[in-house]
């Protein structure tokens, strides 16, 4: 039965929902993510009615700026309201796209949105502590997320982001109904395992006959879970799905700043070193500046290991290649 292990950590708490020794889903929550989380509902006030999209603008208590849909009706230009957060913010590329918010019900109060570990609760699954989910190929993960390559017995896959969609192109060397099969699971799996949201693309070989398109498509409705919407196969191996897009995926959140990912693995990596004395973190500097920024994360890590935790910057070392030791074995 599936159960979700919960990992606590510096900088970063981590979760996997795992069967059979298989990750099924990954969420992480870090400690500073600059966006109100989904649920969260503020005071507000209207500062643009609804353009041509139907959305509005608002300013909630706090001076962030946020997309109102819909906008009620007549609402005026510097009405206070109460709104709840139904986007998270997204980073795509450079730029930043807003929260996404709309009216909140009579008279609620204002509240946070639940973090992490009540997300977890709400799920219906056990819910334990976790001490490694690098046991489960956490890490193995983390680096197909970073790269986009994903790779089974069956076939490969290649996710590319882009502004329009998530992007899934499936490649194998058997017959192309096997490959498309084979291909359509993994496809949905990753879709799952990376909480990828919004419109996804899954490119899948030419399936000449219309039962094995039929077959390709059932196979990805067999592993990930409602609710999403999906086109058939068409005669091109094409196929989309929508699912609700409510934050960013665990890829978008990875390749967003590689360098932040890279600085929280690495202290993960040294609160498991073994040894004794005092802990050297070896990173690019890159990675050892953005650590460096936060005294607060290297406070956290000598308490924990019960020693000084020193970084030690290294620019032949890649941003994604930090290890950590102990001063003695």
């Amino acid at each position: 039965m599936a159960e979700w292990l919960y990992e606590a950590g510096i900088g970063e708490n981590r979760a996997a929902l795992v069967e059979g020794g298989r990750i099924l889903e990954m969420q992480i929550e870090r400690d500073d993510e600059p966006s109100l989380r989904l649920g969260t509902v503020r005071g507000a006030r209207l500062t643009r009615k609804a353009d041509g999209s139907g959305r509005g603008l608002v300013m909630l208590d706090g001076g962030i700026a946020a997309q109102l849909q819909p906008v009620p009706p007549g609402l005026t230009e510097g009405s206070a309201l109460m709104v709840e957060v139904i986007r998270e913010a997204l980073r795509e590329g450079a730029e930043t796209k807003p929260l996404r918010v709309r009216a909140a019900i009579a008279d609620v109060e204002p509240k946070d949105g639940p973090d992490l570990r009540t997300r977890l609760a709400a799920t219906g699954h056990a819910v334990r502590s976790a001490t490694n989910l690098d046991d489960f190929s956490w890490s193995e993960a983390l680096e197909q997320a970073a790269s986009g390559v994903v790779t089974t017995p069956d076939v490969l896959q290649r996710i590319a982001l882009t502004p329009a969609m998530t992007l899934i192109d499936i490649d194998g060397a058997g017959a192309p109904a096997d490959v498309a099969l084979a291909g359509a699971r993994a496809a949905g799996e990753s879709i799952r395992r990376f909480g990828i949201q919004g419109s996804i693309g899954i490119d899948l070989p030419t399936i000449a006959d219309k039962a094995g398109r039929q077959a390709a498509a059932a196979a990805l409705d067999a592993v990930l879970p409602q609710p999403f919407e999906r086109t058939a196969v068409n005669g091109f191996g094409f196929l989309q799905i929508v699912r609700r897009r409510e934050r960013a995926s665990l890829i978008e959140t990875i390749q967003a700043d590689p360098v932040l990912a890279a600085a929280l693995a690495l202290l993960r990596q040294a609160e498991r070193a073994r040894g004794h004395g005092e802990v050297s973190l070896h990173a690019h500097p890159a990675v050892a500046a953005r650590i460096g920024a936060r005294a607060d994360w290297l406070d956290a890590l000598a308490r924990k290991l019960g020693a000084p935790a020193v970084l030690r910057p290294d620019d032949r070392l890649a941003i994604s290649a930090g290890h950590a030791s102990r001063a003695q074995n």
